[in-house]
Order: structure tokens, then C-alpha cells, then sequence
């Protein structure tokens, strides 16, 4: 009753590292709380095989639901789990990945329990609410912050009466860490067909089609980043050189791929990916808050820019003032000449 609860998303018998993240996370708020984390694993086969990959984060109960029909992931069938398992439990926060899964199994648990939902936090905090229309107070309750108006402010939002408190984070937003590794919860296998009458199953996945990741930004040590400043596709081929040279992977600000410049799925910020590498070239990067958001846990931060009063450069660790086009080149021969 009134716990930290936490989904974790399952890929076979993979936890997607979201997850983790928010288990790190939600033992956190469970800590400030001063109540206890726990999680729900939801699949076929899982038994054994995800209690080591979850347990270590501080999870004190883990609910293990498995079965043939809740794997690959349908709507209905996982739905009808956490519905019915939070009207047993009485969770007073929810915690899922803002994904594919958690961005269609999040609304339909909010609306089934009517108790709202805020997507895509950036941050996660506990604190007072002081409603001053209806002249209230609230103590301990989840803020869920993330940006609003297209990231130009951030937004701090509060459900004082509805529960549970739910949430979705994109991946990466939050670090993984381990607790303990020899932490132990207590590990409960529901009885599935208490909680999903078999009318749920009604859609079945005939065959899937899964496409491998055209990039590994959010695991790459070293991130080459390019923004409007690079000008065009053409300058992007530089710094795809460059990070070739580098065992690095290329990464893009809004504003680069809103130009055209590159894929979507190069973005880093609060709209895109969010990485921590241990060096991060920014080339021709402002520095607009929204991207900086994705970045700022950077290692060393390295500013590649021809103005010299860029925001970015204000977080930099080193500046190079110049030209990308310029600069670029030399980097990218020095480091040959000097790494043999």
C-alpha cells in the first residue's frame, strides 16, 4: 500500500535499461518517502531469468506475471495487469519508460483509474504543494517536471488527489545504478488468470519485423556533435570523418535536423536522445537549453564554434574558437598523425 511501483519493460528476457533507470530512481523516491519499491515484470519465460536484473537496484517486492499470451507486448492483456494489480495495491507512484510500450500502456492505465499522467519528465523530485484557490497543503508529492511550449520553459506538475502518480522518462534521462548486488526482495509469481480474463487476449502477434539501431549514441564514449553551424549535409561528411577516426558516434542538434542536415534519430536534447559520453565535441552547437538538457552530463565538453559567445561555451571544459569547416580538417589530421 502506497508504494513506489515501477513497470519494467521486457524484451524476451532482457529489462530494457530504462527500466533500470528508473528502479535507480524510483528507490530514491521510495527512500525520501520513506516506503518501499517495487517492481512488475511482465512476460513468458521471465521466471528466473529477470529477478538478477532487477532486484540488485533496491526493489523489495518484484511481481512477476508470466504467461504465453503477455509476450511480445499487446495493449490489453498488460493493461488489465496493472489495472487490476494497482486497485489491489494502492501505489501512490507509477514509474514507466517513455517508449514505444510506455507510451501506450501509460495513458490506458491513467484513464482506466482516472488518475492522470505526465509524459516525458526530464526530473523527478518530491515535495510540498500549497493549492491556494481551494487553500490546502499537500506534503510529499511527485513532481514531475519536464519542458512545455517547445522546451522555452520547464514545467513543474503535481496531481495533489489523484493516485496513483504517474509518470514516463525517456531513456537515458536518468542513470542506472546499482543498489546492492546481493539485494534481496521479495520475489512474488502472481497467478495471471486473477488479473486477465482470457476475452483480453484478443489480439495475437502473427510475426515481427524488428530493425537493429542505426546508431549506439546513448552507450558511445565519445560523441561528435553538429549543429546549424556546420551548414549543411555536406559539412556533416567532416564530422562523420571524424568520429570514424575517433571510434566515436555522430550525434545532431534540433536545429541541425530540422535543417535537413541529418536523421532524427541523430538529435540529442530533451526532444531526442539524452547521453552521457566521456567527451563530447559540440561542433557549431549555440548551446540552446533544450540541447544542452541531452549532453550536460558529458564527461569533458569540447566547443567547436565560430562565435565566441555561444552558451555552450559557458559549459565547455575546452573552446576552440573558429570555423568548423576549418577546424574540423586539422583535428581530424593531427589525430592521424599523432596516433600511429
Amino acid at each position: 500500500m502506497n508504494n513506489v511501483f515501477v513497470y519494467c519493460e521486457i524484451e524476451g528476457t532482457q529489462v530494457a535499461e530504462v527500466s533500470q533507470e528508473l528502479l535507480t530512481k524510483g528507490r530514491k523516491l521510495a527512500n525520501t518517502l520513506g516506503v518501499q519499491l517495487e517492481a512488475v515484470a511482465v512476460g513468458h519465460g521471465i521466471t528466473g531469468k529477470v529477478e538478477e536484473q532487477i532486484l540488485p537496484y533496491g526493489v523489495d517486492r518484484l511481481h512477476i506475471f508470466d504467461a504465453q499470451g503477455l509476450s511480445p507486448y499487446t495493449s490489453k492483456p498488460h493493461t488489465a495487469v496493472l489495472v487490476n494489480l494497482f486497485k489491489q495495491e494502492q501505489p501512490q507512484i507509477c514509474l514507466m519508460g517513455a517508449d514505444v510500450v510506455g507510451r501506450d500502456l501509460g495513458p490506458r492505465v491513467s484513464s482506466a483509474l482516472n488518475s492522470g499522467l505526465t509524459a516525458d519528465c526530464t526530473a523527478l523530485e518530491i515535495g510540498p504543494h500549497d493549492d491556494r484557490k481551494l487553500g490546502k497543503h499537500y506534503d510529499q508529492l511527485l513532481y514531475q517536471i519536464r519542458p512545455a511550449f517547445g522546451g522555452n520553459i520547464v514545467a513543474t506538475i503535481v496531481n495533489p488527489e489523484n493516485r496513483p502518480q504517474m509518470a514516463t522518462v525517456r531513456s537515458g534521462v536518468m542513470k542506472a545504478e546499482v543498489l546492492d548486488p546481493a539485494y534481496k526482495g521479495e520475489v512474488i509469481v502472481q497467478d495471471v488468470a486473477k488479473f486477465v480474463h482470457q476475452t483480453e487476449y484478443v489480439t495475437r502477434v502473427i510475426d515481427r519485423h524488428v530493425e537493429a539501431a542505426k546508431n549506439n549514441l546513448k552507450g558511445a564514449p565519445i560523441v561528435v556533435a553538429g549543429g546549424y553551424g556546420v551548414g549543411s549535409k555536406e559539412g556533416f561528411d567532416q564530422l562523420y570523418e571524424l568520429a570514424r577516426v575517433l571510434h566515436a558516434e555522430v550525434g545532431a542538434s534540433r536545429a541541425a535536423v530540422d535543417a535537413g542536415f541529418c536523421d532524427h534519430d541523430l538529435q540529442i536534447g530533451q526532444t531526442g536522445v539524452t547521453v552521457r559520453p566521456k567527451v563530447y565535441i559540440a561542433c557549431g552547437i549555440s548551446g540552446a537549453i533544450q540541447h544542452v538538457a541531452g549532453m550536460k552530463d558529458s564527461g569533458i565538453i569540447i566547443s567547436i564554434n565560430s562565435d565566441e559567445n555561444a552558451p555552450i561555451n559557458q559549459i565547455a571544459d575546452y573552446v576552440i574558437n573558429g570555423k568548423v569547416e576549418e577546424v574540423v580538417p586539422k583535428l581530424i589530421k593531427y589525430y592521424k598523425q599523432n596516433s600511429k
